[in-house]
């Protein structure tokens, strides 16, 4: 799994079962099944199977369901098991990187020796971690769509994308006009949603307590206040004026509409990761242990969200971060991300440490993600005062003034139930890029003009970490 370009995991919401992607191996050819973001299984029957690249097989997936020719930048395959899932560069070989599959679990895993033995992954076609989410709103083949918005669905469903009641309740809006057709009224809609509502709204909003769902509540009853801002935001969605009585012909638009929604969603399309992070110090005797994350990269920056709660601890985009990893033997591999911050209206350094065996992988997306967008950049980089070279300003497209996020949001950053390392320095340079900063334990940043960087004084009232 060479380069940053493969990806690797935390399993996501497809990987329901072990499944097996080869069903049957002769002495010339193999019926390899491929999994789409619904569950629905495409058999492939091909040649010389253990010599085959994903760029071929990708290609014949794309002839199979009839998919335009963006589709080859859109989606990827994937290897996903109940331990990982790794996305597979164009020159991978399936077949090989699944025979190595136990090699790759005890390496990035702390999965016991019994699992690793058991697990087998399956090949899936899914989103690309490094397809541009506006690049989404250029495409108009109903399928593409169709398979985007599946994959969304079920991020949203299992929580992997978390999102505010109302977020939610407008999304599974779209999923029964998709599944249920156009609201009618008179019909027993609100029987129909009680009935599938962890169909339309995630799992852990239907178990609590908001009257989403009561196992034991009469048919004839009043519906909750969760279902019943489903039922009024299923009312309220739009229906795209088409010639014919076709349902098919207005899905496009809905599954376009279903996206759009998500696209407000900082983490959509990004690859993610398990790792843990430090509890905050509590109670008298000051103990804090450890929570399970959730690391989300994408193009765009990094997202630690909490796998319990459900919610973001904290988001950062790539320039107001630096980062590194380490890997001492005999210790575990760490992730370090560092940003500015305050402790008591004192502006500080923040190093937060999150521990996983994935750390290696994470810090090269991260770098991989800022080559990508470098990249794109039109103009060629310029020289700073200080002899480094930093990168152009990007003009930022234009686009609508940003929604103001809710008071208590789960997409807003919690650094308050997170346990970082506070800082400050003397005044020694490590690393001088455009945002200039005068204290940093990494050289690893996005030099860029268009960082929120501030420079960190010290303070009588601050010792250094």
């Amino acid at each position: 799994m060479d380069g940053a370009e493969g990806t690797a995991g935390q399993p996501g919401p497809a990987e329901r079962s072990h499944r097996s992607s080869v069903s049957s191996v002769g002495a010339r050819a193999a019926d390899v099944l491929v999994y789409l973001a619904d569950d629905t299984v495409v058999p492939l029957a091909v040649e010389n199977l253990s010599a085959l690249s994903a760029h071929e097989l990708h290609r014949a997936i794309r002839e199979v369901l009839q998919l335009p020719d963006i589709a080859l930048d859109v989606f990827a395959l994937w290897l996903v098991s109940p331990l990982l899932e790794v996305q597979l560069k164009p020159k991978h070989q399936p077949y090989k990187l699944g025979r190595q599959w136990p090699e790759l679990l005890l390496r990035f895993t702390n999965a016991p020796d019994d699992d690793v033995a058991m697990d087998e992954p399956s090949l899936q076609f899914r989103r690309n971690v490094f397809f541009p989410k506006h690049q989404e709103l250029q495409i108009h083949d109903e399928e593409v769509l169709r398979l985007l918005y599946e994959e969304a669905k079920g991020n949203v469903l299992t929580a992997r994308y978390p999102c505010d009641l109302e977020d939610c309740e407008v999304l599974g809006a779209l999923v029964c006009r998709v599944q249920l057709g156009p609201y009618q009224p008179g019909q027993p809609a609100a029987c129909t949603l009680r009935e599938k509502l962890d169909s339309f709204l995630p799992a852990h909003l239907c178990k609590r307590g908001h009257g989403l769902f009561a196992a034991f509540r009469g048919r004839g009853a009043k519906t909750g206040p969760g279902e019943q801002g489903l039922l009024n935001a299923y009312r309220q969605v739009k229906e795209t004026s088409v010639s014919g009585s076709e349902r098919e012909a207005t899905l496009g638009s809905h599954y376009r509409a279903y996206l759009l929604k998500c696209h407000e969603l900082p983490f959509y399309g990004c690859a993610f990761f398990h790792g843990e992070v430090d509890k905050p110090a509590q109670g008298f005797l000051h103990r804090g242990g450890r929570k399970a994350v959730t690391v989300a990269i994408s193009l765009e920056g990094v997202h630690v969200i909490d796998c319990r709660e459900k919610h973001v601890l904290l988001g950062l985009h790539f320039q107001e971060l630096s980062w590194d990893h380490t890997s001492p033997e005999e210790e575990e591999p760490i992730l370090w991300l560092e940003f500015d911050g305050d402790s008591e209206g004192t502006p500080v350094n923040k190093l937060l440490r999150i521990y996983s065996k994935q750390a290696e992988l994470m810090s090269g997306l991260i770098e991989y993600c800022i080559e990508l967008n470098q990249a794109t950049e039109p103009a060629a980089p310029q020289e700073s005062a200080s002899g480094l070279h930093s990168a152009p300003s990007p003009s930022p497209p234009p686009t609508q003034r940003p929604k103001l996020r809710r008071q208590g949001s789960v997409v807003c950053s919690r650094i308050q139930h997170l346990s970082t390392i506070d800082y400050v320095e003397d005044g020694k340079v490590i690393k001088r890029v455009k945002p200039k900063r005068t204290t940093s334990f990494f050289s690893r940043q996005l030099s860029t003009g268009q960082g929120s960087y501030t420079v960190v004084q010290p303070t009588d009232s601050l010792e250094q970490a």
